[in-house]
């Protein structure tokens, strides 16, 4: 029933109406938001200086601006690229404006203040104002470390720009890569032959056994079952429940094939009327190299981390017993769906789950703990002011989809947040937010992955950190969290898990904590 009421089934038909042509309305302006996104900006080859205008693509007397080269290491290509990309378009931020008022009034139809309230019913946070507090207390948690990342990256700057010492917005994801780089010196080529597909997989297998008692096992295909060759179909069976499910794997490159990692429903588990339980079937679609006659497929350390990531889905579709398919596995509120997923990241980041499979494919030898606590040590760098910038991100959205009209322009109220909410100040004749394609999928949701990593992080320490294998606290987790999909309250599955209630000071506590590790 509530599914259907946001969407306004309840309302006299009429208004009935109206809803169904705003949510045409917010389809069809949340597509052209996003063709707008991914648009080069072409500007007058006289709008910049002969030794920059050929660091762009040329077309005629016009320089095509595509991206914002956080790569490069000339500070005034990137300077020059985010100005350029980043410059207002009055056609995208209508297109913005006009989507935002469409489901504000959408919204207010079915009966919410707000798009925000309407999108936060049923979640973890539960309301805006929970939302709101828990990452301006975040922001507040995280600004002493920030500023002290800033500061490392100003002085890389001032010895690599010494006529530009100054931090400014396009800089941060240079220097934190080129600092990273100097300090720890990793290269992934060096870990990648601990990391063949196989053995990952096979590590996987055995996680999941210890934890469950579940085994991943090869199936057999029908002929027209797959839809490329290279296909894998895996049973998850259980040691007494029999099988569970069934998960296709679709690793490998091939023309034509979406780059994105992702999990996605074929068909989800359900409640049968002759008492039987619908098996699921799921797809797992990643992007890696295929192995060739001398080498197996390697992965790099945060492909093998994304494999974690994207099983932790898998295995919350494959675990969930619901009686409906609708809201079975990860069909559940977004702070909630990623929690299973984000907790994984930590198993693949621990030594003793690592030492299990992490062998060289030629030597045998297993990884070095000296080399996994480099590469952990590398990840933490800068970290704070990565999730600064999110939190900053998720503020907008919420401000966004908040009380209507907004009195200003997207553009100001961007300007103000990031000056008020990021360590660095908003560069004036640039517009942000109109190259923020999340605004479309993730509206008055882009908290979400904030406050499940934060949720993960309660989860893994306190229930697996101690034991990683822990069948007693696997099974626990399976019955108490993943088997109820988005069939029940999400925060009070989280809070019955922990056996306490679930306060914001603690999930902000969780990021902070994690910080300091």
């Amino acid at each position: 029933m509530f599914d259907f009421e946001i969407s306004g089934i309840h309302l006299p038909d009429l208004q009935r109406e109206m809803a169904v042509q705003l949510n045409e309305d917010i389809l069809t302006l949340g597509s052209d938001f996003s063709k707008g996104v991914n648009t080069p900006n072409a500007v007058p080859k006289s709008v910049l200086p002969d030794h920059l205008k050929y660091c762009f693509s040329v077309d005629g007397d016009k320089v095509i601006v595509q991206n914002m080269h956080s790569d490069s290491g000339n500070d005034a290509i990137r300077e020059a690229a985010y100005k350029l990309y980043l410059h207002p378009n009055p056609q995208q931020e209508r297109v913005l404006e006009t989507l935002l008022s469409a489901r504000n009034r959408l919204a207010q139809l079915v009966g919410y203040p707000t798009f925000a309230h309407r999108t936060l019913k049923g979640t973890m946070a539960r309301d805006p104002e929970t939302v709101m507090s828990f990452l301006k207390a975040t922001g507040e948690g995280l600004i002493h470390r920030t500023m002290e990342e800033f500061s490392l990256m100003r002085a890389y700057k001032a010895k690599h720009s010494p006529s530009n010492p100054n931090l400014s917005p396009w800089d941060p994801p240079y220097y934190s890569a080129f600092i990273k780089a100097d300090r720890f010196k990793i290269d992934p080529t060096e870990y990648a032959p601990y990391f063949s597909l196989g053995a990952c997989m096979e590590g996987l297998n055995c996680l999941f056994s210890q934890l469950y008692r579940i085994s991943l096992q090869p199936q057999e295909t029908h002929n027209g079952e797959i839809w490329d060759s290279e296909v894998k179909k895996l049973a998850v069976i259980h040691e007494t429940e029999g099988i569970l499910g069934h998960i296709y794997c679709d690793f490998f490159q091939r023309p034509g094939k979406p780059h994105h990692d992702c999990h996605f429903t074929i068909r989800g588990g359900r409640q049968l009327d002759n008492g039987d339980y619908q098996i699921p079937v799921v797809v797992l679609m990643l992007h890696y190299p295929p192995p060739t006659m001398t080498k197996p497929t390697l992965l790099t350390p945060g492909m093998m981390e994304n494999l974690f990531h994207e099983m932790g889905h898998a295995m919350h579709s494959m675990l969930a017993r619901t009686r409906y398919q609708h809201v079975t596995g990860t069909r559940c509120s977004t702070d909630f769906a990623e929690v299973p997923s984000v907790l994984m990241e930590y198993f693949a980041s621990d030594y003793r789950v690592l030492s299990q499979f992490a062998r060289h494919y030629q030597t045998d030898e297993t990884l070095p703990e000296d080399m996994l606590r480099k590469l952990c040590e590398s990840k933490k760098l800068f970290q704070a002011s990565e999730l600064q910038q999110q939190v900053l991100y998720a503020i907008v959205d919420q401000v966004y989809h908040g009380k209507h009209p907004l009195g200003k322009s997207t553009t100001d109220i961007f300007a103000e947040l990031q000056n008020k909410y990021y360590g660095l100040p908003h560069v004036q004749g640039t517009a942000w937010q109109l190259r923020f394609n999340h605004l479309v999928g993730y509206g008055a949701k882009y908290y979400s992955y904030i406050m499940s990593r934060a949720v993960a992080s309660r989860l893994w320490h306190q229930c697996f950190k101690d034991d990683p294998f822990s069948g007693t606290m696997g099974e626990r987790y399976r019955r108490e969290m993943l088997a109820h999909g988005g069939g029940k309250d999400p925060k009070l599955l989280v809070e019955s898990m922990l056996q306490k209630q679930l306060s914001t000071e603690d999930l902000v506590q969780s990021l902070l904590d994690d910080l300091a590790e």
